[in-house]
């Protein structure tokens, strides 16, 4: 079957009517945590990992895809009407958005958001449905050697990309690989570091780790910091939607976001912020008024958040295809997926097809969802924003403990919830990256796997490790992926610097 044949039976699987319940709460709880500060999509799926475990794994995984797509977009309105992004991607929507909102103009603000994250949408999921089969072919031809390559790229490539600094991240990963060296060697049966513990033998659980570092480490870090910072909310001012000369800038930068962003996101060592930074420096160059820039130009809206939305979609294609996740919230998907005994890859395809088309064409019927459902409701969602941070934090922390204890009923694993907890705190307290730490657990044990298949089929010889001309690569790949990101951030950042600097004059 061919691409199109494969889409449309994954949106028969899409329109069943429990997928589509699933797809409208996921997309609307992704909204509404979006729009809080300090609490992005990937916190509210680890929240539900240990709820759903249950439920059918299509559904869930629809689910949170949907929560994924809302909290990119309901990021943006934290953005423009409190001058404060929810996701590091809505930072640069801020800068004009904001403006436009202090103008009385936060109707067409939030409307070419809207809109944007629509059309960037559409667009990059079917770019995510034509390139996905071409990868998942090159990745048959995988044997160990190329495989314990790839997860290699996949360390370095978290290390970079989260936090500010490569050596942080690799302190994370380290601290997950650690985690992941607890429990029953699988090739030798012996018991690794369980210190004479009989719940340890099972290993940590990737679902108690993620709750406990997203969301108890968060809640901490944020109860911590008290009412130190003041938040004021810009209300609506105006007409909702956009004039004609609001559609016609808009437009073309929409189409620019999305071919900044989702090619960005696809990469191994991408990233929704660096699409940002770049599609708003490109708004910048091209616009016939530049000086508008930093006092509210609407293009500086419609391009970076058609290029925080292009990039979800392009983060899923090495995902899927690979088993890579290149952000914190695809990091807590692929624990998603091995929660149901799947492990996203070149097999997944072949194993799960419904599951996986289903999973792509779930997220046009999302991109819909969202359109329909933000325009009219910015109203509520600006209403969220007052409530009060000690109800909704000990609301967190009592849902996660709650759906820890549904998924696995032991106060081990509650003592586990909290340690976990504390170290999540403790590594956001001292800027180390959560999500390395996530990675290295899930993906250690497989590395380790490959590595000793690879050692035992060339009888312990190393340098056969990159004699494979793809391994190769990808170990080369892996080593760039230090640099690029590095360059790049370093380029969007130099350039928002110097934006915020002339704004202040």
């Amino acid at each position: 079957m061919n691409t199109f044949e494969f889409l449309f039976q994954g949106i028969l699987v899409a329109m069943q009517p429990m997928n589509l319940l699933y797809a409208f709460i996921g997309v609307t709880l992704g909204t509404a945590v979006g729009v809080l500060p300090g609490i992005g999509p990937a916190l509210t799926v680890a929240l539900l990992l240990p709820v759903t475990y249950q439920l059918d794994p299509a559904g869930s995984l629809i689910m949170f895809a949907g929560i994924y797509y809302g909290g990119m977009y309901g990021g943006s309105t934290t953005s423009i009407l409190l001058n404060t992004p929810g996701e590091s991607a809505s930072i640069v929507t801020a800068l004009e958005g904001n403006k436009m909102a202090r103008a009385g103009r936060g109707g067409p603000a939030l409307a070419t958001a809207a809109i944007g994250s629509f059309v960037a949408g559409l667009i990059a999921t079917l770019g995510l449905a034509f390139i996905a089969p071409y990868i998942v072919k090159l990745a048959l031809v995988f044997g160990p050697r190329e495989y314990f390559a790839l997860m290699v790229l996949a360390f370095v490539t978290v290390s970079s990309a989260f936090g500010d600094s490569a050596l942080r991240g690799l302190t994370s990963l380290f601290i997950g690989f650690a985690l992941a060296m607890v429990g029953i060697d699988q090739q030798t049966g012996q018991a690794r570091l369980s210190f004479g513990v009989p719940d340890l033998l099972d290993g940590v659980e990737v679902t108690t780790l993620a709750v406990a570092m997203f969301a108890i480490g968060e809640t901490l870090y944020i109860a911590a910091q008290g009412n130190s910072i003041e938040e004021k909310v810009e209300a609506v001012k105006g007409s909702l939607w956009m004039t004609a000369e609001d559609w016609g800038r808009s437009w073309k930068a929409w189409l620019r976001g999305t071919a900044i962003g989702f090619p960005i996101g696809a990469m191994p060592a991408g990233g929704a912020e660096i699409g940002t930074f770049l599609s708003y420096a490109t708004e910048k160059k091209l616009a016939k008024n530049p000086e508008e820039f930093g006092h509210g130009a609407i293009e500086g809206v419609a391009g970076p958040e058609a290029a925080n939305n292009a990039s979800a979609a392009g983060t899923l294609v090495p995902l899927l295809t690979l088993g890579l996740p290149t952000t914190a919230t695809a990091a807590i998907m692929l624990a998603g997926f091995q929660q149901y005994g799947l492990q996203p890859g070149p097999l997944l395809f072949a194993n799960n097809p419904q599951l996986v088309w289903g999973l792509i064409a779930s997220l046009l019927i999302a991109n819909a969802m969202l359109l329909v459902l933000n325009l009219p409701m910015i109203g509520l969602w600006v209403r969220l924003l007052t409530i009060p941070k000690p109800w909704l934090y000990a609301g967190i922390l009592l849902f996660a403990t709650l759906g820890t204890i549904g998924a696995n009923p032991s106060v081990f694993e509650l003592g586990m919830l909290l340690g976990f907890g504390v170290l999540g705190y403790i590594m956001r307290l001292f800027g180390y990256p959560i999500a390395p730490a996530v990675v290295g657990l899930i993906l250690g044990p497989l590395a380790e796997q490959q590595l000793r298949r690879a050692l035992a089929i060339s009888q312990g010889d190393v340098t056969t490790l990159v004699m494979s001309p793809i391994a190769a690569g990808l170990l080369i790949v892996a080593a760039a992926a230090f640099i690029i990101p590095l360059i790049l951030r370093l380029r969007g950042r130099g350039q928002v610097l110097s934006q915020l600097a002339a704004n202040e004059d």
